[in-house]
């Protein structure tokens, strides 16, 4: 039965955020094809920042009606909306509607909407769910949620990416014939439909998993009002959730509380003031400013180029965070450098971005292993920043983890809403074309 409750609790841990690492890691197949083009990453950030609405709903009514919300009535209906807007995705993702006299991705954009209120909303149901059942099953849910980056990044290089080249193609005038370079996209392994059907498939097991563990006998329950709160400060893995300490029982927890942190987990006020800096600056970054313009730093190097920056950075984050797991090191000297470490790989593919779309080293097999590497490498090592500040914080108090929610999202916000007008309204970053981009050599 245990090993059962295990497998249970892995693949329910799946449908939390596989939806939205599901189009990060497809994006590379959709830009070509969305009128959007390179700068859809810009528009899906903010989209993905509006869904935050759904866990603040969800907030608000523990806070305004406790004891009133049916939690499991709010994931199965969170499920069922995923695997509904999956499914919708698989045919409609094409679809286009004229808005403002131009083409847009509105169908698109509607059902990202929803997905992202699927995963934002897990954040904060998923895990007081999981904490009624013993809390050795609640890392293995963890390890789920690890897999729902790891799994759609893995499909994607199996999927791998159309392979561009360039052919001849004429227009005819009258009696005036025009020839031009058109760049022309080799066909996947498999169709960026087949790879929603797979999505959808996903939430399909998360959902199967969840009725499962429904019917399960209860060990205990435990009541999760209070948890709603602490599961708001998750960060995107889940691994520097508070709901992931596995004391035990409340007695446990009580006395945790009650007990006095030893003097080397202290800290000052100018070193909290440093530790919520570096939460808002690393998700800043990761959330908003670089995701925003990946297509610009890595495109101009090839569609496989932007392909494997994107799929590898989606398996470097659970991997990040599984490192962070089994070895630790809270010094915040460390922290810092490694932050520094990380932004100094961002600053490079900011860079590139902005240099678009004729970077450094275009056009060698130099220059697309620097940006892949860059952006694995810019990934890796502020996931693991922002789960050992979710670590620190969750062994400082109950209010410093909620604070370090606000200022995660403060930071995804501010990253997000400063990169849109930069790309989409005064259009600073320039897209280019594979065939007819010539660049000084």
């Amino acid at each position: 039965m245990a090993l059962l409750v295990h497998v249970l609790a892995c693949a329910f841990g799946l449908g939390s955020w596989v939806a939205i690492n599901g189009l990060w890691v497809e994006l590379p197949l959709i830009v070509n094809t969305l009128p959007e083009g390179w700068e859809l990453p810009s528009y899906l950030t903010v989209i993905i920042q509006l869904a935050n609405v759904g866990p603040l709903l969800v907030t608000l009514m523990h806070k305004l009606c406790p004891g009133r919300l049916n939690e499991r009535f709010v994931i199965y209906l969170i499920l069922s909306i995923g695997v509904v807007s999956c499914v919708l995705l698989a045919f409609f993702w094409e679809k286009t509607t004229v808005v403002a006299g131009a083409p847009h991705s509105t169908a698109f954009f509607i059902i990202t909407f929803f997905l992202s209120l699927v995963d934002c909303t897990s954040s904060v149901t998923f895990l007081p769910f999981m904490m009624q059942l013993p809390a050795k099953y609640i890392t293995t849910f963890f390890i789920g949620e690890g897999l729902s980056g790891f799994i759609p990044g893995v499909i994607a290089l199996a999927q791998g990416v159309g392979i561009a080249k360039c052919v001849n193609s004429s227009k005819t005038h009258g009696n005036d014939t025009e020839w031009s370079m058109q760049t022309q996209y080799l066909s996947p392994n498999f169709s960026t439909q087949v790879f929603f059907f797979f999505l959808a498939a996903m939430m399909c097991v998360s959902m199967a998993a969840f009725i499962a563990l429904n019917r399960l006998p209860r060990t205990y329950e435990l009541s999760t009002e209070n948890l709603v709160q602490d599961t708001a400060a998750s960060v995107s893995s889940g691994l520097d959730n508070p709901g992931a300490d596995t004391d035990g029982g409340a007695e446990k927890s009580s006395a945790a509380k009650s007990r006095r942190l030893p003097a080397a987990q202290q800290h000052s006020m100018y070193q909290l003031i440093f530790i919520y800096c570096l939460v808002v600056w690393v998700n800043s970054s990761t959330n908003g400013l670089l995701p925003s313009v990946q297509t610009y730093s890595c495109m101009p190097y090839g569609n496989l180029a932007y392909h494997l920056s994107a799929a590898l950075s989606s398996v470097a984050n659970p991997v990040a965070c599984t490192i962070a797991m089994f070895f630790q090191n809270r010094s915040l000297v460390f922290l810092g450098l490694l932050t520094l470490l990380g932004t100094g790989f961002g600053g490079y593919n900011m860079a590139m971005a902005a240099m678009s779309p004729c970077p450094l080293l275009i056009g060698s097999a130099a220059g697309e292993a620097v940006i892949v590497l860059s952006w694995l490498f810019f990934t890796g090592t502020l996931s693991y920043v922002k789960v050992m500040v979710g670590v620190i914080l969750r062994d400082h108090s109950h209010s410093a983890l909620v604070w370090c929610g606000a200022a995660a999202q403060m930071g995804s916000l501010v990253g997000s809403l400063t990169m849109f007008p930069l790309v989409n309204i005064y259009h600073l970053f320039t897209s280019g074309d594979f065939c007819n981009t010539q660049c000084p050599s």
